[in-house]
């Protein structure tokens, strides 16, 4: 579970104008490769478009039930979605509305293994309304359980006297990468003060204005989360020297715009894609079986680069690069 299946490309798609890294897309199966899996296993996701044919789409988690198999060459193979969202063009439209429906998939498989047995009376837990909710089975209980949200701010706090941004690194990130601040909203807060009061936590930094900007799903957050949804802020800062908190953060620093537009320009985010790409192109294949998953996908290693941001799977890239583009108008 947490691995999609994904498709290698068609012969067709292999004759792609050069240098364009290769395509992927999910290894959508017929039933017929499905019925020794239960009903229940099922998760409706949704139907397509009319262009599509109407085409109704399925999740199930394929390590309970029946087994999956494959032959070497068969062109499938399970891949990290992390290492899907490094490889997707995200420029393309199909392969964004690919990567929306496995982070769908993904985020409510991941709730219904968390979510077997009843929170508030301990009894079983079954699957109701085509896999979209869960119900106790205890007769005096009977409660209806809904997918889980986490919601995170991602924020980018903006000096705008002096025409800079606030960037943070945390001791998980590869070396050179810098990122925004982000934090979980505590109960009973607004996003706005849940910005203020991250900010001041984590550098000491009194927040001002605060202007939301947009949100993202993440389907790739902890075990305990299965969906996260990072909303993404711009805040104007009113204090500007940094007291880390060096319980949450490794480092925090203020960058001009000449230092972030540098970053944005760095050429490994095009290098880190096509890496990610052929291997799953490899995968699919059949070439690389045994690979770990985990370790062997650091496809961000920052090398050539005094610093680097997130690639554009991320909220904070987006958020970065619009401070960069937008100029003083945020």
């Amino acid at each position: 579970m947490g691995r999609p299946l994904a498709c290698s490309a068609s012969s067709s798609e292999l004759a792609r104008p050069d240098p364009s890294p290769p395509q992927w897309r999910l290894g959508w199966l017929s039933p017929s490769y499905l019925r020794e899996f239960p009903a229940d296993l099922f998760v409706y996701l949704g139907s397509g478009l009319p262009e599509d044919s109407g085409t109704i789409y399925w999740a199930v988690d394929a390590t309970h039930g029946g087994e999956l198999r494959f032959g070497s060459g068969d062109g499938f193979n399970f891949v990290e979605l992390r290492t899907l969202m490094v490889a997707t063009d995200w420029g393309n439209d199909r392969s964004m509305g690919e990567m929306a429906l496995a982070g769908h998939a993904k985020a409510l498989l991941e709730w219904h293994e968390s979510s077997r047995f009843c929170g508030q009376c301990g009894a079983q837990t079954v699957t109701i309304d085509v896999g979209r909710r869960k119900q106790c089975t205890s007769d005096s209980c009977k409660k209806k359980i809904y997918p889980r949200v986490d919601p995170v701010i991602v924020l980018l706090v903006v000096d705008k006297r002096n025409d800079r941004a606030l960037l943070s690194r945390r001791s998980r990130f590869v070396p050179r990468m810098w990122s925004c601040l982000a934090g979980f909203i505590e109960p009973g807060e607004s996003l706005e003060e849940a910005v203020r009061r991250e900010t001041w936590e984590v550098t000491g930094i009194e927040v001002g204005q605060v202007i939301y900007h947009s949100s993202q799903p993440w389907p790739v957050g902890p075990g305990s989360m299965p969906c996260q949804l990072m909303v993404g802020f711009f805040a104007h800062a009113k204090s500007f020297d940094i007291q880390v908190n060096k319980e949450a953060l490794e480092d925090a620093q203020w960058h001009s715009r000449e230092e972030v537009e540098k970053a944005l320009t760095f050429a490994e985010y095009e290098k880190a894609q096509r890496t990610a790409a052929e291997k799953v192109s490899q995968m699919c294949r059949g070439v690389e079986k045994g690979t770990s998953f985990s370790t062997d996908f650091n496809v961000e290693s920052g090398e050539l680069a005094p610093m680097f941001i997130p690639g554009p799977f991320a909220i904070a890239h987006h958020l970065i690069s619009s401070w960069v583009n937008q100029g003083a108008s945020i």
